[in-house]
């Protein structure tokens, strides 16, 4: 087959200690996964069916640095579990879920809140609230081989030193093999494909010069400069 312009490199993420990369193929975002982010945000946390955004597979940025955004003037963190799958299929039982794991990482879902405010506002969509370019900044991933299935443990966030959001992963309103089942009735998923779980509590704005520091129990930190 031969294409009309030349084709980009595929987006990828860094894998801890290994030089091969884990190719993204799409970005998938659970909203509203913890109850008390979804309390601050002024919804009722009760568990009703996960809903879904997505971001393009280039928006991961691993680098370190997080360029914020034109078009905005407030600019938000939520920090999350990334879960990269290894595997896919269709109306996947949750009992089986965790099979399609490849591994796990620490991730931000940089969020352009005013432009989701007004979205919201409109009755239209958040794409370009949520899928702009860089907005998936990403720490090196890890395989399940090594860590084993992360069900539990602390998440965290700190800027410039203070903490912001902290939680543990076992508060998910939905869990990862809970959100994997849910997900692939919707669409048939597939190896490459990221999931973002859902942030805690204590979200806000950064601005330029901010230092984000992300965690999760037995991953690599993530650590982000707002440029």
């Amino acid at each position: 087959m031969s294409l009309a312009l030349p084709a980009w490199t595929p987006p990828s993420a860094p894998i801890a200690g290994d030089d091969t990369q884990f190719p993204v193929r799409r970005i998938f975002c659970v909203g509203r996964n913890y109850a008390a982010h979804a309390r601050e945000m002024g919804h009722d946390p009760d568990r009703e069916p996960p809903f879904f955004f997505m971001k393009p597979a280039d928006a991961v940025r691993s680098d370190g640095r997080f360029p914020y955004p034109v078009a905005t003037g407030d600019v938000h963190h939520e920090i999350e579990l990334v879960v990269a799958l290894g595997a896919g299929g269709r109306d996947v039982p949750e009992a089986t879920a965790n099979d399609l794991i490849w591994g796990y990482g620490v991730g931000l879902d940089m969020t352009r809140r005013d432009v989701q405010a007004e979205a919201k506002k409109l009755g239209r969509p958040w794409c370009m609230a949520k899928g702009f370019d860089h907005s998936a900044p990403i720490a090196p991933l890890h395989p399940k081989s090594a860590t084993g299935i992360l069900a539990d443990g602390a998440i965290s966030l700190t800027v410039n030193g203070e903490t912001r959001q902290s939680s543990v992963l076992s508060a998910l309103i939905w869990s990862v093999p809970e959100t994997i089942a849910y997900l692939s009735g919707l669409v048939e998923l597939k190896a490459g494909d990221l999931i973002f779980t859902g942030t805690p509590d204590g979200v806000a704005a950064v601005q330029r010069g901010d230092r984000l520091v992300g965690h999760v129990d037995g991953l690599t930190p993530l650590s982000v400069e707002v440029v």
